[in-house]
């Protein structure tokens, strides 16, 4: 088999199969581990595939159509819950300060906060804000801008000049998607912008993302990897997905 061919073989392979590893294609195609990795650079430069730790993956196309919170809302529902209860542990103590992005498992989480400790809790959800508004505990600060319907997230210029102004101790943070090369991105761009502030202002950031998310790519990034201290996933993550995760310096938390 030429070399072309057994590319185009390797592409067909892994795009049924949705992930093949290196050894796995040395043995199928009978050929060395260095020559399926050459194999797997021609791809993935050609943009056929996506290479990742151990092997690959397809190319999947950028999302521009969001789906909207009710329809998401019972999506991975339990997966979303466990993230949630996991994502407390990582709440800092009384009196300190959080910032709670907008989003289904963020919500579930601020559903779980806890009444015993005092908190500045900063927010753009209209979902969360509508949880957290009759906790005593939760000194609560909505903030202000322009509502997407879509997503129920305040978004634009008001928002943004508040959030530069902020330092808080921990920022949860959702995402749309979550990969080695693209960060943490989403398909809006004024929601992103809205994420990149409040990751700029965070002391310390935990992501919250079902394991659908991870290796994904979305269209506007708004956060590196080296922007992350801990993702919050779920037991169906992969090993090579967290592995890589771990070795860019990310706690990887499967809950």
């Amino acid at each position: 088999m030429y070399a072309e061919e057994r590319q185009q073989a390797i592409a067909s392979h892994v795009i049924a199969q949705g992930r093949a590893s290196v050894t796995e294609l040395a043995e199928v195609y009978d050929v060395t581990t260095e020559t399926i990795r050459r194999d797997l650079a021609i791809l993935d430069k050609a943009g056929v595939l996506r290479r990742v730790h151990g092997g690959a993956v397809p190319v999947r196309a950028l999302r521009l159509v969001e789906s909207a919170v009710g329809e998401r809302e019972s999506t991975r529902a339990e997966y979303k819950d466990s993230i949630a209860a996991a994502a407390i542990d990582y709440l800092p103590p009384s009196g300190a300060s959080v910032l709670i992005d907008a989003g289904t498992t963020t919500a579930r989480m601020a559903a779980k906060l806890p009444t015993d400790r005092e908190m500045t809790v900063v927010t753009n959800s209209i979902p969360v804000a509508a949880r957290l508004a009759g906790v005593r505990s939760v000194s609560l600060q909505m903030l202000g801008g322009r509502v997407r319907g879509l997503t129920q997230a305040v978004v634009g210029d008001q928002a943004l000049r508040v959030l530069n102004t902020l330092r808080v101790d921990v920022a949860f943070i959702g995402t749309n998607a979550i990969s080695l090369r693209h960060g943490l991105s989403t398909p809006d761009g004024d929601e992103a912008a809205v994420k990149r502030a409040m990751v700029r202002c965070a002391n310390y950031v935990v992501v919250l993302a079902d394991s659908s998310k991870v290796g994904r790519e979305d269209f506007v990034s708004f956060a590196s990897i080296g922007d992350v201290d801990v993702l919050i996933t779920d037991l169906e993550v992969t090993d090579a997905d967290r592995d890589q995760l771990i070795g860019s310096g990310v706690e990887v938390v499967r809950a």
